[in-house]
């Protein structure tokens, strides 16, 4: 049975942006699989891992019936790539395995019932639903989800803290080491939501919101969050914690102002960090009028040195950070001069920028 005809672009596609939550090993063999319905020419295709659920459409199929079948979707996918572009594409099924041919090439896939795949349904209720644009959200994200933990047992510092209040909408991730916020405006003025949006949900929206001002659309129900933008929707169920209170974290009456070139910081940091105890990575900072010093050594008694010219009058400072979580915050930054604010050499540091009070980044020191 002739299952529909399609491009090999226009099925590439689409299955792309839903392929890459599929686990490569998962307890449910059905979940290494893409859903794949057609109704009319309109064709779907759905993937999940039972936390979030990717939904795709393209308009591109032709064929008869309405079906759905599901297949693995890496192998799928995989085989798809390896066609030339724009060939056609022709699915049929037999007896529980679907046949691909494009050309002369001929794939035979194993398939498990369609009526067998779980699926997240959407939210019902009120809830809260707010628009904005696809770039602002990625900025956002980009300027905060380098600082989530990774497998901390913490579980909710392993996810992204998402702030609805009022006409502003921010973001906030630590690991307990370091913290980042970001913020944004909204149009409307909405009560106070807080929730916690898991790791993978995070890196898949990084990776698919456009750098365009096409509207992304987020509802808000229980326990579960959609994000709708293009042909895609994404439902994610949320993460069920407490998040630290980070306005407490954010220091508010540091003294010494340092103002200094992002990239010339940069790049010395990144040489520093050459020399670099491989455990530790600590780096020094030594503030003085008109100068910051960066030293590293490590187990090998091997030291590097590099002098900057910046902005600060005060008094002399000797702190350490660890170099990892200053570069990372430098390379998500654009901004050609930042702002660092420090106290004392037991104190936090707050990176800023001097024309932007929506983002800040705090780091606590370590003793070197």
């Amino acid at each position: 049975m002739l299952l529909f005809t399609a491009t090999r672009d226009a099925l590439l596609a689409p299955l792309q942006s839903v392929s890459g939550i599929v686990e490569k090993r998962h307890t449910l063999p059905i979940l290494s699989n893409v859903l794949i319905e057609k109704k009319g020419d309109a064709l779907t295709l759905l993937a999940t891992d039972i936390e979030i659920q990717i939904r795709n459409s393209t308009s591109a199929a032709q064929g008869a019936e309405d079906v759905a079948i599901t297949v693995g979707a890496r192998k799928l996918q995989d085989i798809l790539r390896a066609l030339p572009d724009s060939v056609e594409v022709s699915l049929t099924l037999d007896d529980k395995r679907v046949t691909l041919k494009a050309g002369k090439s001929r794939f035979q896939l194993q398939t498990l019932p369609a009526a067998d795949y779980p699926r997240l349904s959407p939210p019902e209720g009120e809830g809260v639903r707010l628009v904005t644009s696809q770039r602002v959200f990625k900025k956002q994200l980009s300027l905060v989800q380098y600082a989530m933990a990774q497998q901390d047992i913490r579980y909710y510092l392993n996810g992204l803290l998402l702030v609805v209040a009022g006409n502003a909408l921010r973001m906030v991730a630590t690991d307990g080491h370091r913290l980042a916020y970001a913020s944004s405006d909204l149009d409307g003025n909405f009560e106070r939501t807080d929730v916690i949006l898991p790791r993978k949900t995070v890196m898949e929206l990084s990776r698919q919101l456009a750098d365009s001002d096409e509207p992304l659309e987020i509802t808000l129900v229980g326990n579960q969050i959609v994000f709708r933008f293009g042909h895609i929707e994404l439902i994610s169920k949320l993460i069920d914690g407490k998040f630290p209170d980070y306005e407490r974290v954010i220091p508010q009456n540091h003294s010494k102002l340092v103002k200094a070139s992002r990239l010339a910081l940069l790049q010395a940091l990144q040489r520093a960090a050459i020399l670099t105890n491989e455990k530790f990575r600590g780096v020094r900072l030594m503030l003085s009028d008109g100068s910051i010093k960066l030293v590293s050594t490590n187990a090998e008694q091997e030291e590097a040195q590099e002098e900057l010219e910046v902005d600060y009058s005060g008094d002399s400072l000797d702190i350490g950070f660890n170099v990892t979580y200053l570069l990372d915050v430098l390379t998500n930054l654009s901004a050609n001069e930042i702002e660092i604010r420090f106290n004392d050499g037991n104190a936090s540091a707050l990176f800023g920028l001097a024309d932007n009070a929506d983002f800040k980044y705090v780091v606590m020191p370590m003793r070197i």
